[in-house]
């Protein structure tokens, strides 16, 4: 259907393929003029590898611990405490952010949520090798090592994945390893550059880290549309789900405030159960289990003024919550069609099937055949409906007849007319 076809077993070592080394001239960077001074190395380079260390348990905003970069011929470990309670850091965020400078990462959300924290923007352009791995046949999510032994023949050490990066001070054998997760990335990079050409693909994974960028982005969003990420609330009725509503961002802004992890405030399951069973008094607060006490003196009040504000609402400001209808037989048979048609399309062009779609975009194609316009879902837009959404749209048309090759077994797709 497409005519570039991704080969079904991609190389596996590079060969000739330079890429940094964690040896001299690596550097552990402490202080703020041994940062100015390596910013000054890195910006002689036209491309960044970039990971970070971080310990995210005990806040609401992860607590920023190293950052690795390198390039061609330098690496190195930022100590981010260390510089920052000496100095600044905005000469490397400066670097980071100049658009000049692309940012190479893997798997690269948290990272690039970190650095947007810190220096205020998404840093751009950025590249990240997981993504662009899943477009030309590495599969989807694929690990770091996995990637690095697949295509290097080195297998990295597994020694430190547990190490608290916040303890003090680091050992050699600590920095060596945080230095290991740059050290690839760059002739990884490369790698994927090349494949993605010949493939025709570039502008495909370009769409990808827009979306990524996007989704970034959207972690900052209102604190109000965090209660669709609380498991359960579609269980709600509508008025129960405005009221979860109101008490997640009661929630998001208070964890924020005090810089603790949200479950800290109050768990998950005890909004839900405010929103199923709103408590109209202190006295009927203080009988739910898992509200605790102290919460409960602290921020009582703003708990029951947040839900009463969702009572008084009318049934027009009320979330819309996801129908539990289930679907019927013959668009389920479909659906299970349009899985096996996206499988076969996925292996042709060596990508994992739920990079392109997921079975509730096909259910949504399905349900939503009469008023296709009003359809808006990733299969139906760029790269995806170029591979298969138009032929999703043409099987269901009935313009397209689908059988199997009685030889291989393999599905046979054929546009009628």
């Amino acid at each position: 259907m497409s005519s570039h076809r991704g080969p079904r077993t991609p190389p596996t070592v590079l060969q000739n393929e330079p890429h940094v080394t964690s040896h001299p001239p690596a550097r552990y960077v402490t202080d703020q003029r041994a940062l100015e001074s390596l910013c000054g190395l890195l910006r002689q380079s036209p491309r960044l590898a970039l990971d970070t260390e971080f310990v995210g348990e005990d806040t609401f905003i992860p607590r920023l611990e190293l950052i690795q970069v390198a390039t061609p011929t330098t690496a190195a470990v930022i100590d981010f405490p260390a510089v920052q309670a000496g100095g600044s850091l905005d000469v490397f965020w400066e670097l980071i952010c100049d658009p000049k400078v692309e940012k190479i990462v893997h798997a690269g959300r948290q990272d690039l949520d970190l650095f947007a924290t810190h220096a205020g923007q998404i840093p751009k352009p950025f590249f990240d090798t997981q993504v662009a791995a899943a477009m030309v046949g590495y599969g989807a999510q694929v690990a770091y090592a996995n990637l690095v032994q697949r295509l290097h023949g080195t297998k990295l050490a597994k020694a430190h994945t547990f190490t608290n990066w916040s303890a003090r001070p680091l050992s050699d054998e600590q920095i060596a390893y945080a230095l290991e997760d740059v050290e690839f990335l760059l002739s990884i990079h490369a790698h994927l550059q090349d494949r993605l050409s010949t493939l025709g693909r570039s502008e495909w994974v370009d769409e990808e880290f827009a979306r990524l960028e996007t989704s970034v982005g959207e972690k900052s969003r209102e604190p109000q549309e965090r209660y669709q990420r609380i498991r359960g609330w579609e269980t709600l009725k509508p008025k129960g789900a405005a009221v979860l509503r109101e008490l997640a961002a009661w929630r998001e802004t208070e964890a924020r405030r005090r810089n603790v992890p949200r479950g800290r405030v109050m768990r998950d399951e005890v909004l839900l159960q405010l929103a199923r069973h709103p408590p109209k008094s202190l006295n009927d607060l203080r009988g739910l289990r898992g509200v605790h006490s102290s919460e409960i003196d602290r921020h009582g009040g703003q708990i029951l003024a947040s839900i009463t504000s969702a009572l008084a609402l009318p049934p027009s400001a009320w979330p819309a919550v996801p129908s539990e209808r289930k679907p019927d037989p013959e668009s389920t048979g479909i659906v299970e069609l349009l899985q096996a048609v996206l499988k076969a399309r996925a292996a042709e062009e060596g990508i994992a099937p739920t990079m392109i779609a997921t079975s509730a975009d096909l259910q949504t194609l399905v349900e939503g055949k009469q008023n296709r316009a009003a359809l808006d879902i990733p299969i139906l837009r760029g790269w995806r409906r170029q591979l298969v959404g138009n032929l999703m749209l043409q099987v269901l048309d009935g313009a397209v007849t689908i059988s199997v090759d009685k030889n291989s077994g393999a599905l046979r797709m054929i546009r009628e007319g």
